[in-house]
């Protein structure tokens, strides 16, 4: 009898011991999206799944997780990118998602960040995909330009987020400034529930389409897209050259059948350099292996346009190491 409690003893020491291990393996990855109405939140769950690999997952090449082992990521609603970014410089958040203008602006100092200390530490993994600027109007508003927005009621999105910052350069382009209308500060969808109820003229969205918020809107409520562009507006190209002329296709969104010419900005994952090298390697690795590629391409309508060939498109903030150390490898770059 004494002999088994001494086995069973052993047994339990040898558990906790095991126990032990996989506590020390396990490491979590946060990673700061937006609003869940928004396209970072589906997006940021999508690469949480496609990076985490629990202790105790099948492996890979039996059909399970192809994730960095040992990792649990997660993917967290936040203001968006600038709230991303200031948690990432004050240790909050692990990684997030920014719009490539707001990243290189904090990065450097300039910009909105003026007049701030500067987020030296900021990182990029990857650029993942153009987000589209989105301007919904009611049908029933009679705004069929940014200029008729004057004297509107207009939500400019949540302080804090890429698309308030993107929503000021675009009025200002087009000669008006948050004076000129009734400017409110809502998530897309509190906009949108504001606008079914006939107390909202107007909202402007950052993200790629097609974005939930709108889509649910346009499929109860006649609203509309308005067209923004240089060519009517070219002080905001000349001045912003991180915009690229984007489309969103006809048919994206129910009642609105053309095509409508906006502009454009990169969706990037950031981090901190004060992440691991080896850790950000194995994300980056997960980023780009065939397992995740299924998953971006059934996963979301934009998943299909992160692809590791534009990985480093509009990246105006230096490589984290980790990073770096995988697209050198992949020859991606030199």
């Amino acid at each position: 009898m004494k002999h088994n409690r001494i086995l069973a003893g052993a047994a339990v020491a040898l558990s906790l011991a095991a126990g032990a291990a996989t506590a020390q393996e396990m490491a979590f990855f946060r990673i700061g999206t937006g609003g869940t109405a928004g396209t970072y939140y589906p997006i940021g769950g999508l690469l949480a799944n496609a990076i985490s690999n629990p202790p105790g997952s099948r492996p890979c090449e039996s059909g399970g997780s192809c994730g960095v082992p040992g990792l649990i990521a997660s993917a967290l609603s936040s203001n968006g990118s600038v709230a991303n970014i200031n948690a990432i410089a004050g240790g909050s958040l692990e990684s997030g998602f920014a719009q490539s203008d707001v990243a290189t602006w904090a990065h450097s100092g300039t910009g909105i960040w003026e007049g701030k200390p500067a987020v030296e530490s900021l990182r990029a993994i990857a650029n993942l995909y153009p987000e589209s600027i989105h301007l919904v109007t009611s049908a029933k508003s009679g705004i069929n330009s940014v200029a008729d927005l004057k004297g509107k009621k207009v939500s400019l999105d949540e302080p804090g987020s890429g698309t308030l910052v993107d929503a000021r350069i675009i009025l200002e382009g087009y000669g008006l400034s948050e004076s000129d209308i009734q400017a409110e500060f809502l998530k897309p969808d509190q906009a949108a529930d504001r606008m079914r109820d006939g107390a909202m003229d107007a909202f402007f969205f950052v993200g790629g389409f097609p974005a939930g918020a709108i889509a649910e809107l346009a499929s109860q409520h006649d609203v509309k897209l308005v067209p923004i562009s240089c060519e009517e507006a070219p002080k905001i190209c000349e001045t912003y050259t991180f915009f690229a002329p984007d489309t969103v296709p006809g048919g994206t969104y129910e009642g609105n059948a053309d095509d409508v010419t906006t502009l454009s900005v990169g969706a990037q994952w950031i981090t901190s350099a004060d992440q691991p090298e080896d850790l950000i390697y194995g994300i980056t690795k997960a980023l780009w292996n065939d397992s995740t590629r299924k998953q971006l391409d059934a996963g979301h309508a934009k998943g299909k346009m992160i692809t590791a060939d534009t990985a480093l498109n509009g990246v105006g903030i230096p490589l984290h190491p980790g990073a770096e150390k995988f697209y050198k490898e992949a020859g991606l770059l030199k």
